[in-house]
Protein backbone atom coordinates (compact mmCIF):
# COMPACT_ATOMS: atom_id res chain seq x y z
CA UNK A 1 0.00 0.00 0.00
CA UNK A 2 1.97 2.88 -1.08
CA UNK A 3 2.06 6.04 1.07
CA UNK A 4 2.75 9.55 -0.15
CA UNK A 5 2.79 13.15 1.49
CA UNK A 6 1.52 16.30 1.27
CA UNK A 7 1.55 19.99 2.39
CA UNK A 8 -2.33 20.28 2.83
CA UNK A 9 -5.65 18.51 2.79
CA UNK A 10 -6.83 17.75 -0.73
CA UNK A 11 -10.14 18.70 -1.45
CA UNK A 12 -11.62 15.89 -2.40
CA UNK A 13 -13.89 12.90 -0.82
CA UNK A 14 -11.11 10.88 0.50
CA UNK A 15 -11.54 9.47 4.26
CA UNK A 16 -10.07 12.09 6.63
CA UNK A 17 -8.72 11.02 9.99
CA UNK A 18 -7.89 13.35 12.90
CA UNK A 19 -6.26 12.27 15.47
CA UNK A 20 -6.93 13.58 19.01
CA UNK A 21 -5.77 13.82 22.77
CA UNK A 22 -7.95 12.52 25.20
CA UNK A 23 -9.73 15.53 26.87
CA UNK A 24 -9.15 17.99 24.11
CA UNK A 25 -12.00 19.42 22.93
CA UNK A 26 -12.77 18.63 18.51
CA UNK A 27 -12.18 22.36 17.92
CA UNK A 28 -8.83 22.01 18.27
CA UNK A 29 -8.12 19.86 15.24
CA UNK A 30 -11.28 20.99 13.40
CA UNK A 31 -10.52 24.59 12.27
CA UNK A 32 -9.75 23.45 8.49
CA UNK A 33 -12.73 22.00 8.28
CA UNK A 34 -15.79 23.71 6.97
CA UNK A 35 -17.55 25.30 9.35
CA UNK A 36 -20.62 22.76 9.30
CA UNK A 37 -18.34 19.43 8.87
CA UNK A 38 -16.87 20.83 12.05
CA UNK A 39 -20.12 21.22 14.12
CA UNK A 40 -21.20 18.09 12.98
CA UNK A 41 -18.17 16.00 14.33
CA UNK A 42 -18.64 17.99 17.50
CA UNK A 43 -22.07 17.08 17.68
CA UNK A 44 -21.17 13.49 16.86
CA UNK A 45 -18.50 13.27 19.27
CA UNK A 46 -20.17 14.64 22.28
CA UNK A 47 -23.27 12.68 21.39
CA UNK A 48 -21.20 9.18 21.57
CA UNK A 49 -19.43 10.56 24.78
CA UNK A 50 -16.18 10.36 22.70
CA UNK A 51 -13.38 11.39 24.86
CA UNK A 52 -10.50 10.53 22.44
CA UNK A 53 -9.42 7.86 24.64
CA UNK A 54 -6.93 5.39 22.22
CA UNK A 55 -8.04 3.76 19.30
CA UNK A 56 -11.67 5.00 20.49
CA UNK A 57 -13.01 6.51 17.04
CA UNK A 58 -16.17 9.24 15.75
CA UNK A 59 -17.30 8.69 12.54
CA UNK A 60 -19.30 11.39 10.50
CA UNK A 61 -20.47 11.94 6.59
CA UNK A 62 -20.41 15.83 6.04
CA UNK A 63 -20.80 17.49 1.98
CA UNK A 64 -18.36 18.97 0.20
CA UNK A 65 -18.01 20.83 -2.95
CA UNK A 66 -16.51 17.59 -4.27
CA UNK A 67 -18.98 15.29 -3.04
CA UNK A 68 -19.50 13.68 0.44
CA UNK A 69 -16.29 13.08 2.73
CA UNK A 70 -16.14 10.45 5.33
CA UNK A 71 -14.41 12.08 8.23
CA UNK A 72 -13.06 10.43 11.79
CA UNK A 73 -11.93 11.41 14.49
CA UNK A 74 -9.84 8.74 16.61
CA UNK A 75 -8.17 9.10 20.07
CA UNK A 76 -5.32 8.90 21.03
CA UNK A 77 -4.71 9.26 24.37
CA UNK A 78 -3.98 11.73 27.33
CA UNK A 79 -0.41 11.07 26.88
CA UNK A 80 0.54 10.40 22.94
CA UNK A 81 3.94 9.05 21.78
CA UNK A 82 4.77 7.02 18.87
CA UNK A 83 3.75 3.61 20.25
CA UNK A 84 -0.01 5.35 20.83
CA UNK A 85 -0.63 7.35 17.29
CA UNK A 86 0.62 3.41 15.46
CA UNK A 87 -2.24 2.33 16.92
CA UNK A 88 -4.72 5.11 16.39
CA UNK A 89 -3.84 4.82 12.71
CA UNK A 90 -4.22 0.61 13.22
CA UNK A 91 -7.74 1.62 14.52
CA UNK A 92 -8.41 3.59 11.81
CA UNK A 93 -7.62 1.52 8.73
CA UNK A 94 -9.21 -1.64 10.90
CA UNK A 95 -12.79 0.47 10.91
CA UNK A 96 -12.43 1.59 7.13
CA UNK A 97 -10.14 -1.30 5.66
CA UNK A 98 -12.95 -3.14 3.59
CA UNK A 99 -15.33 0.36 3.62
CA UNK A 100 -15.44 0.59 0.24
CA UNK A 101 -12.80 3.71 1.06
CA UNK A 102 -9.87 3.69 -1.35
CA UNK A 103 -7.49 6.84 -0.03
CA UNK A 104 -6.90 7.53 3.51
CA UNK A 105 -5.45 11.18 4.61
CA UNK A 106 -3.48 10.88 7.85
CA UNK A 107 -3.71 14.78 9.17
CA UNK A 108 -1.52 15.02 12.53
CA UNK A 109 0.35 18.00 11.37
CA UNK A 110 -1.24 19.38 14.94
CA UNK A 111 0.44 17.03 16.88
CA UNK A 112 3.70 17.66 18.64
CA UNK A 113 4.69 14.19 18.76
CA UNK A 114 7.82 13.40 16.20
CA UNK A 115 6.96 11.76 13.11
CA UNK A 116 3.21 11.44 14.16
CA UNK A 117 1.89 11.28 10.58
CA UNK A 118 4.32 8.83 9.41
CA UNK A 119 3.39 6.80 12.95
CA UNK A 120 -0.23 6.96 12.04
CA UNK A 121 0.59 5.78 8.65
CA UNK A 122 2.99 2.93 9.83
CA UNK A 123 0.05 1.75 12.11
CA UNK A 124 -2.76 1.57 9.58
CA UNK A 125 0.15 -0.49 7.00
CA UNK A 126 0.21 -2.83 10.10
CA UNK A 127 -3.03 -3.86 10.63
CA UNK A 128 -3.91 -4.07 7.12
CA UNK A 129 -1.72 -6.70 6.74
CA UNK A 130 -3.54 -9.85 5.32
CA UNK A 131 -2.83 -13.22 3.76
CA UNK A 132 -5.44 -13.61 1.17
CA UNK A 133 -3.57 -16.18 -1.00
CA UNK A 134 -5.47 -19.01 -0.57
CA UNK A 135 -9.16 -17.15 -0.51
CA UNK A 136 -10.67 -18.20 -3.93
CA UNK A 137 -14.41 -16.70 -3.05
CA UNK A 138 -14.27 -14.03 -0.81
CA UNK A 139 -16.95 -11.80 -1.41
CA UNK A 140 -16.53 -8.01 -2.63
CA UNK A 141 -17.79 -6.90 0.57
CA UNK A 142 -14.92 -8.44 2.87
CA UNK A 143 -12.48 -7.57 0.18
CA UNK A 144 -10.24 -4.65 1.19
CA UNK A 145 -10.85 -1.23 -0.59
CA UNK A 146 -8.01 1.18 0.26
CA UNK A 147 -5.13 1.39 -1.73
CA UNK A 148 -2.78 3.70 -0.54
CA UNK A 149 -2.64 6.58 2.00
CA UNK A 150 -1.66 10.11 2.15
CA UNK A 151 0.02 11.96 4.99
CA UNK A 152 0.02 15.82 5.90
CA UNK A 153 3.71 16.45 6.26
CA UNK A 154 5.74 17.24 3.43
CA UNK A 155 8.57 17.19 6.06
CA UNK A 156 8.00 13.79 6.95
CA UNK A 157 8.53 12.36 3.70
CA UNK A 158 12.40 12.00 3.65
CA UNK A 159 12.28 9.70 6.88
CA UNK A 160 9.81 7.27 5.57
CA UNK A 161 12.26 4.74 4.16
CA UNK A 162 13.03 3.66 7.47
CA UNK A 163 9.34 3.06 8.53
CA UNK A 164 8.80 1.36 5.12
CA UNK A 165 11.59 -0.87 5.59
CA UNK A 166 10.59 -1.73 9.08
CA UNK A 167 6.76 -2.56 7.71
CA UNK A 168 8.65 -5.06 5.15
CA UNK A 169 10.50 -6.92 7.90
CA UNK A 170 7.02 -7.03 10.21
CA UNK A 171 5.50 -8.41 6.66
CA UNK A 172 7.89 -11.24 6.13
CA UNK A 173 8.24 -12.08 9.20
CA UNK A 174 3.94 -12.37 9.78
CA UNK A 175 3.99 -14.13 5.92
CA UNK A 176 6.61 -16.58 7.02
CA UNK A 177 4.68 -17.42 10.26
CA UNK A 178 1.36 -17.61 8.54
CA UNK A 179 1.79 -19.77 5.33
CA UNK A 180 0.97 -23.36 5.01
CA UNK A 181 3.45 -25.81 6.60
CA UNK A 182 3.59 -27.84 3.61
CA UNK A 183 4.85 -24.41 1.54
CA UNK A 184 6.82 -22.86 4.39
CA UNK A 185 9.09 -26.00 5.38
CA UNK A 186 13.25 -25.87 6.07
CA UNK A 187 13.52 -25.35 1.58
CA UNK A 188 10.19 -22.89 1.93
CA UNK A 189 11.59 -20.73 4.49
CA UNK A 190 14.79 -20.34 2.21
CA UNK A 191 13.31 -19.63 -0.75
CA UNK A 192 11.74 -17.04 0.88
CA UNK A 193 14.26 -15.36 2.18
CA UNK A 194 16.86 -15.14 -1.10
CA UNK A 195 15.48 -12.05 -2.33
CA UNK A 196 17.04 -10.46 0.60
CA UNK A 197 20.53 -10.75 -1.57
CA UNK A 198 19.22 -8.18 -3.93
CA UNK A 199 19.40 -5.79 -1.03
CA UNK A 200 22.77 -6.75 -0.41
CA UNK A 201 22.23 -9.58 2.32
CA UNK A 202 24.96 -12.52 1.74
CA UNK A 203 23.12 -15.42 1.63
CA UNK A 204 24.15 -18.62 3.06
CA UNK A 205 22.49 -22.20 3.44
CA UNK A 206 24.49 -25.55 4.53
CA UNK A 207 22.72 -28.62 3.71
CA UNK A 208 22.38 -31.54 5.83
CA UNK A 209 25.65 -33.21 4.51
CA UNK A 210 27.55 -30.22 5.43
CA UNK A 211 25.83 -30.10 9.18
CA UNK A 212 26.54 -34.07 9.24
CA UNK A 213 30.14 -33.06 8.50
CA UNK A 214 30.15 -30.37 11.31
CA UNK A 215 28.81 -32.74 13.94
CA UNK A 216 25.22 -30.61 14.21
CA UNK A 217 23.91 -34.06 16.31
CA UNK A 218 21.70 -32.03 18.18
CA UNK A 219 19.76 -29.96 14.99
CA UNK A 220 20.11 -33.04 12.88
CA UNK A 221 18.04 -35.30 15.66
CA UNK A 222 15.48 -33.17 15.86
CA UNK A 223 15.17 -33.51 11.69
CA UNK A 224 15.48 -37.35 11.55
CA UNK A 225 12.06 -38.21 11.86
CA UNK A 226 11.22 -35.98 8.21
CA UNK A 227 11.20 -36.05 4.77
CA UNK A 228 11.91 -32.48 4.87
CA UNK A 229 15.60 -31.81 4.77
CA UNK A 230 17.21 -29.77 7.66
CA UNK A 231 18.70 -26.33 6.13
CA UNK A 232 20.76 -23.39 8.41
CA UNK A 233 20.15 -20.69 6.58
CA UNK A 234 22.59 -17.66 7.30
CA UNK A 235 22.16 -13.97 6.30
CA UNK A 236 24.98 -11.58 6.85
CA UNK A 237 24.28 -7.52 6.64
CA UNK A 238 27.49 -5.31 6.47
CA UNK A 239 26.30 -1.43 6.50
CA UNK A 240 29.67 -0.67 8.16
CA UNK A 241 31.97 -1.71 4.63
CA UNK A 242 34.34 -3.82 7.16
CA UNK A 243 34.53 -0.63 10.08
CA UNK A 244 32.59 -3.30 12.46
CA UNK A 245 35.04 -6.37 12.16
CA UNK A 246 32.43 -8.76 14.42
CA UNK A 247 29.07 -8.56 13.73
CA UNK A 248 25.93 -8.63 16.02
CA UNK A 249 24.54 -12.27 16.45
CA UNK A 250 21.43 -13.37 15.91
CA UNK A 251 20.18 -16.81 16.25
CA UNK A 252 16.29 -17.88 15.66
CA UNK A 253 14.74 -21.05 16.22
CA UNK A 254 12.76 -22.44 12.88
CA UNK A 255 10.51 -25.23 13.68
CA UNK A 256 8.62 -25.29 10.51
CA UNK A 257 5.99 -27.80 11.87
CA UNK A 258 6.06 -29.29 15.10
CA UNK A 259 4.06 -32.28 15.92
CA UNK A 260 5.79 -32.94 18.77
CA UNK A 261 7.85 -35.90 17.28
CA UNK A 262 7.72 -39.45 19.07
CA UNK A 263 6.26 -37.49 21.98
CA UNK A 264 3.33 -36.16 20.20
CA UNK A 265 1.21 -33.38 21.20
CA UNK A 266 -2.73 -33.08 21.17
CA UNK A 267 -4.32 -33.74 18.74
CA UNK A 268 -6.36 -30.15 19.17
CA UNK A 269 -4.51 -27.12 18.47
CA UNK A 270 -1.59 -28.68 16.84
CA UNK A 271 -2.55 -26.80 13.44
CA UNK A 272 -0.88 -24.01 15.33
CA UNK A 273 2.36 -25.31 15.58
CA UNK A 274 3.22 -23.72 11.87
CA UNK A 275 4.15 -21.00 14.07
CA UNK A 276 7.04 -22.70 15.80
CA UNK A 277 9.48 -21.32 13.89
CA UNK A 278 8.40 -17.46 14.70
CA UNK A 279 11.67 -16.92 15.81
CA UNK A 280 13.76 -17.42 12.83
CA UNK A 281 10.69 -15.93 10.84
CA UNK A 282 12.15 -12.19 13.48
CA UNK A 283 15.17 -12.97 12.86
CA UNK A 284 14.55 -12.74 8.81
CA UNK A 285 12.31 -9.93 8.93
CA UNK A 286 15.03 -8.10 11.10
CA UNK A 287 17.61 -8.74 8.20
CA UNK A 288 15.15 -7.05 5.69
CA UNK A 289 14.47 -4.23 7.94
CA UNK A 290 17.90 -3.40 8.50
CA UNK A 291 19.17 -4.16 4.80
CA UNK A 292 16.07 -2.46 4.09
CA UNK A 293 16.96 0.80 5.65
CA UNK A 294 20.98 0.39 5.25
CA UNK A 295 21.51 0.14 9.09
CA UNK A 296 25.23 0.97 9.79
CA UNK A 297 25.63 -2.17 11.57
CA UNK A 298 27.09 -5.27 11.01
CA UNK A 299 24.84 -8.16 12.02
CA UNK A 300 24.38 -11.80 11.34
CA UNK A 301 21.09 -13.73 11.05
CA UNK A 302 21.15 -17.50 11.76
CA UNK A 303 17.84 -19.83 11.34
CA UNK A 304 18.32 -23.23 11.69
CA UNK A 305 15.18 -25.07 9.91
CA UNK A 306 13.71 -28.55 10.71
CA UNK A 307 10.74 -29.96 10.97
CA UNK A 308 9.38 -32.43 13.82
CA UNK A 309 7.78 -35.35 12.87
CA UNK A 310 7.14 -38.76 14.46
CA UNK A 311 8.31 -40.91 11.12
CA UNK A 312 9.78 -44.08 11.27
CA UNK A 313 13.64 -42.63 11.69
CA UNK A 314 12.26 -40.42 14.51
CA UNK A 315 14.38 -39.47 17.32
CA UNK A 316 13.15 -41.56 20.41
CA UNK A 317 13.09 -40.06 24.04
CA UNK A 318 16.28 -41.10 25.70
CA UNK A 319 17.79 -41.63 22.75
CA UNK A 320 21.63 -39.06 23.49
CA UNK A 321 22.86 -36.93 21.10
CA UNK A 322 25.86 -34.93 20.80
CA UNK A 323 26.20 -31.44 19.49
CA UNK A 324 28.56 -29.85 17.74
CA UNK A 325 30.81 -28.31 20.48
CA UNK A 326 30.55 -31.63 22.20
CA UNK A 327 28.25 -31.73 24.46
CA UNK A 328 25.90 -35.03 24.88
CA UNK A 329 22.39 -34.99 25.50
CA UNK A 330 19.76 -36.62 26.83
CA UNK A 331 16.78 -36.40 24.81
CA UNK A 332 13.85 -37.11 27.34
CA UNK A 333 11.10 -35.57 25.97
CA UNK A 334 11.16 -35.20 21.77
CA UNK A 335 9.00 -32.27 21.83
CA UNK A 336 11.89 -30.13 24.09
CA UNK A 337 13.00 -29.63 20.56
CA UNK A 338 13.96 -26.23 19.85
CA UNK A 339 16.68 -25.87 22.86
CA UNK A 340 18.26 -28.98 20.25
CA UNK A 341 17.85 -26.80 17.07
CA UNK A 342 19.14 -23.70 18.85
CA UNK A 343 22.44 -25.35 20.76
CA UNK A 344 24.02 -26.26 17.45
CA UNK A 345 23.20 -23.15 15.56
CA UNK A 346 24.48 -20.63 18.55
CA UNK A 347 27.80 -23.09 18.80
CA UNK A 348 28.22 -22.53 14.83
CA UNK A 349 27.84 -19.06 14.59
CA UNK A 350 30.22 -18.58 17.24
CA UNK A 351 32.82 -20.40 15.91
CA UNK A 352 32.55 -18.80 12.55
CA UNK A 353 32.11 -14.72 13.64
CA UNK A 354 33.13 -14.73 17.08
CA UNK A 355 30.03 -12.43 17.99
CA UNK A 356 30.92 -10.72 21.62
CA UNK A 357 26.36 -10.21 21.45
CA UNK A 358 24.37 -13.03 20.65
CA UNK A 359 20.74 -12.91 20.89
CA UNK A 360 18.21 -16.17 20.52
CA UNK A 361 15.02 -15.94 19.73
CA UNK A 362 12.83 -18.71 19.93
CA UNK A 363 8.90 -19.74 20.48
CA UNK A 364 10.49 -22.10 23.11
CA UNK A 365 8.05 -23.24 26.00
CA UNK A 366 4.45 -23.16 27.13
CA UNK A 367 5.62 -22.37 30.57
CA UNK A 368 6.52 -18.55 28.98
CA UNK A 369 2.85 -18.26 27.95
CA UNK A 370 1.32 -19.27 31.80
CA UNK A 371 3.72 -16.85 33.31
CA UNK A 372 3.50 -13.56 31.24
CA UNK A 373 0.20 -14.41 28.87
CA UNK A 374 0.58 -12.72 25.29
CA UNK A 375 1.87 -9.40 26.57
CA UNK A 376 5.53 -10.13 26.88
CA UNK A 377 8.48 -12.25 25.68
CA UNK A 378 10.71 -13.44 28.18
CA UNK A 379 14.27 -12.43 28.46
CA UNK A 380 16.87 -14.20 29.75
CA UNK A 381 20.35 -13.16 30.09
CA UNK A 382 24.36 -13.65 31.33
CA UNK A 383 24.80 -9.98 30.87
CA UNK A 384 22.73 -7.03 32.83
CA UNK A 385 23.98 -4.55 30.10
CA UNK A 386 22.32 -6.68 27.45
CA UNK A 387 19.58 -7.23 28.94
CA UNK A 388 18.73 -3.50 29.86
CA UNK A 389 19.13 -2.74 25.93
CA UNK A 390 16.45 -5.14 25.24
CA UNK A 391 14.07 -4.30 27.44
CA UNK A 392 14.68 -0.67 26.32
CA UNK A 393 14.13 -1.32 22.84
CA UNK A 394 10.94 -3.25 23.69
CA UNK A 395 9.61 -0.06 25.55
CA UNK A 396 10.16 2.27 22.57
CA UNK A 397 9.28 -0.25 19.81
CA UNK A 398 6.16 -1.94 20.96
CA UNK A 399 7.76 -4.90 21.21
CA UNK A 400 7.50 -5.19 25.11
CA UNK A 401 10.05 -7.90 26.85
CA UNK A 402 10.09 -8.95 30.51
CA UNK A 403 13.12 -9.66 32.28
CA UNK A 404 13.34 -13.73 33.46
CA UNK A 405 16.26 -15.30 36.06
CA UNK A 406 18.28 -17.83 35.06
CA UNK A 407 21.40 -19.12 37.31
CA UNK A 408 23.56 -22.37 38.86
CA UNK A 409 20.69 -23.44 41.06
CA UNK A 410 18.79 -24.51 38.28
CA UNK A 411 21.51 -26.63 36.35
CA UNK A 412 20.59 -29.39 38.44
CA UNK A 413 17.29 -29.66 37.34
CA UNK A 414 18.90 -30.32 33.60
CA UNK A 415 21.99 -32.52 34.89
CA UNK A 416 21.82 -36.49 33.09
CA UNK A 417 22.74 -39.23 35.16
CA UNK A 418 24.14 -40.88 31.79
CA UNK A 419 25.27 -37.48 29.42
CA UNK A 420 26.36 -33.97 30.18
CA UNK A 421 22.45 -32.64 30.19
CA UNK A 422 18.95 -33.81 29.49
CA UNK A 423 17.21 -31.76 27.17
CA UNK A 424 13.61 -31.05 29.68
CA UNK A 425 13.73 -30.43 33.35
CA UNK A 426 10.46 -30.74 35.73
CA UNK A 427 7.63 -29.14 35.38
CA UNK A 428 8.22 -26.30 37.22
CA UNK A 429 10.83 -23.06 35.90
CA UNK A 430 10.13 -25.21 32.51
CA UNK A 431 11.49 -22.08 30.62
CA UNK A 432 13.93 -20.87 33.55
CA UNK A 433 15.51 -24.81 32.29
CA UNK A 434 14.84 -24.27 28.86
CA UNK A 435 17.36 -20.96 29.21
CA UNK A 436 19.63 -22.66 31.20
CA UNK A 437 19.80 -25.41 28.98
CA UNK A 438 20.79 -22.76 26.12
CA UNK A 439 23.33 -20.87 28.43
CA UNK A 440 25.70 -24.23 28.60
CA UNK A 441 26.41 -23.39 25.04
CA UNK A 442 27.71 -19.46 25.22
CA UNK A 443 30.94 -19.10 25.13
CA UNK A 444 33.00 -17.51 27.69
CA UNK A 445 33.05 -13.88 26.72
CA UNK A 446 29.69 -13.52 25.08
CA UNK A 447 26.80 -11.51 26.30
CA UNK A 448 24.22 -13.67 25.09
CA UNK A 449 20.82 -12.98 25.68
CA UNK A 450 17.46 -15.81 25.12
CA UNK A 451 14.21 -13.95 24.72
CA UNK A 452 11.27 -16.77 24.36
CA UNK A 453 8.91 -15.71 22.33
CA UNK A 454 6.10 -18.44 22.38
CA UNK A 455 3.30 -16.14 23.65
CA UNK A 456 3.77 -13.20 21.50
CA UNK A 457 4.46 -14.04 17.73
CA UNK A 458 1.00 -15.43 17.40
CA UNK A 459 -2.12 -14.12 18.90
CA UNK A 460 -5.47 -15.37 18.82
CA UNK A 461 -7.27 -12.04 19.61
CA UNK A 462 -7.12 -9.12 16.87
CA UNK A 463 -5.72 -5.79 18.15
CA UNK A 464 -5.19 -2.30 17.00
CA UNK A 465 -1.38 -3.58 15.02
CA UNK A 466 -2.69 -6.51 13.61
CA UNK A 467 -5.58 -8.83 12.97
CA UNK A 468 -5.77 -12.47 14.50
CA UNK A 469 -2.55 -14.43 13.76
CA UNK A 470 0.94 -13.53 13.21
CA UNK A 471 2.25 -10.58 15.02
CA UNK A 472 5.40 -10.37 13.19
CA UNK A 473 6.85 -9.91 16.68
CA UNK A 474 10.33 -9.30 17.16
CA UNK A 475 11.43 -7.42 13.96
CA UNK A 476 10.64 -4.02 15.84
CA UNK A 477 12.65 -5.20 18.96
CA UNK A 478 15.62 -6.18 17.03
CA UNK A 479 16.00 -3.03 14.61
CA UNK A 480 15.67 -0.82 17.41
CA UNK A 481 18.32 -2.35 19.19
CA UNK A 482 20.45 -2.56 16.73
CA UNK A 483 19.66 1.28 16.19
CA UNK A 484 19.91 1.96 19.84
CA UNK A 485 23.51 -0.29 20.42
CA UNK A 486 24.71 -0.70 17.69
CA UNK A 487 25.28 1.61 14.61
CA UNK A 488 28.16 3.77 13.80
Amino acid sequence: MPVSFAASVPDDTSALILPIRKGDSPDAVTKALPEDAAAALKRAAEASRFEGDLGAIVEIFADTHAGTRRILLVGIGKQPDAESLQKAGGAAVAKLLTSGETTLIFDASGSDVDDAGSNMAFGALQRSWRLDSYHTKTPEKNKPSVTDITVIAEDEAAGWERFQAIYAGIALARELVTEPPNVIHPQGFVERCRPLAELGVEIEVLDKDEMTELGMGALLGVAQGSAAEPKLLVMRWDGTDGAQEKPVAFVGKGVTFDTGGISLKPGPGMEDMKFDMGGAAAVAGAMRALAGRKAKAHVVGVCGLVENMPGSNAQRPSDIVTTMDGQTVEVLNTDAEGRLVLCDAMHWVQQKYAPEVLVDLATLTGAMIIALGHEHAGCFSNDDGLADQLLAAGKTSGDAVWRMPIGKAYDKLIDSPIADIKNVGPREAGSITAAQFLHRFVQDGVKWAHLDIAGTVWIKSASKLWDKGATGYGVRLLDRFIADNHEG
